[in-house]
């Protein structure tokens, strides 16, 4: 089954090229924001509108719970011993980040932006060294003692499909830049298109060089509480015991949960 992920990586990676693309259009057409609400009311009418704004809320809600569970997934898979508490530790993330907000926090981008960057700089790192590895034959198979051994069953286009829909939550989040078209700095429409595509294409880059990499290493899903498949990515190219490996992680989890902060 995972010689169709790499496949499966791209075929998403299609999915975000169009929502980002049209995404781009919206943020051109209605620069005051709103997004999929402000596209469907001029439309489609006020029923469609509220369709669309209940879906943003829904998702705004997914993001959170995505994001949140992700940032311990990755603290947990550097501590083990936080699995037995993850959900006590989701919980009161989630409870400080919803505190914060309804006392007015807002987003400062100078400080939001040094884990950003942190991450993503390590991230582009991590997947060139892995890619550069594969190409010049130093990609070895990697041993993992609480891997998931493998089935016996068939594989189906329904197992397909739910990997194609598991993997799409990548996508969570992806409206917010045109629902918040006002807060970049002008010209905002042309800022906020641009940043869209930046985005897509990171995210992109991400997606599909961390399940290229972790598909030649032969590295798989883990047992519960075990390492996630990006952490095991980060040990495999930076080393596990490495400055760099605990820095990726420790950026990881806390860009996750800007993540979240985003939907409030």
């Amino acid at each position: 089954a995972l010689v169709f992920s790499l496949r499966v990586a791209i075929a998403i990676s299609i999915l975000l090229a169009v929502v980002a693309l049209s995404y781009r259009q919206v943020c051109r057409a209605y620069p005051s924001g709103g997004g999929a609400y402000s596209v469907s009311k001029e439309n489609l009418g006020a029923i469609a509108s509220l369709v669309a704004a209940s879906a943003l809320l829904i998702d705004y809600v997914m993001t959170v719970a995505v994001s949140t569970a992700s940032a311990v997934a990755q603290a947990y898979s550097v501590v083990p011993s936080l699995y037995n508490v993850r959900i006590e530790v989701a919980v009161v993330a989630i409870a400080l980040i919803t505190t914060a907000n309804l006392r007015g926090l807002r987003e400062s981008g100078n400080i939001f932006a040094i884990p950003t960057y942190l991450f993503l700089g390590l991230a582009l790192t991590m997947v060139g060294l892995g890619v550069l590895r594969v190409i010049t034959g130093q990609a070895v198979d990697i041993e993992q003692a609480n891997a998931v051994h493998a089935g016996s069953e068939g594989l189906g286009v329904f197992l397909l499909l739910k990997a194609f829909a598991s993997g799409s939550v990548a996508l969570t989040g992806t409206e917010a830049i045109a629902n918040g078209v006002p807060a970049f700095q002008p010209p905002e429409s042309k800022n906020a298109g641009d940043t869209m595509i930046a985005m897509a294409i990171l995210l992109a880059v991400l997606f599909i060089g961390i399940t290229f990499v972790s598909d030649a290493y032969g590295i798989v899903p883990t047992l519960q509480g075990g390492e996630t498949v990006v952490a095991l990515v980060a040990g495999t190219v930076f080393g596990h015991n490495s400055s760099l490996f605990y820095l990726f992680q420790a950026s990881t989890a806390l860009i996750l949960f800007l993540a979240a902060n985003t939907s409030f």
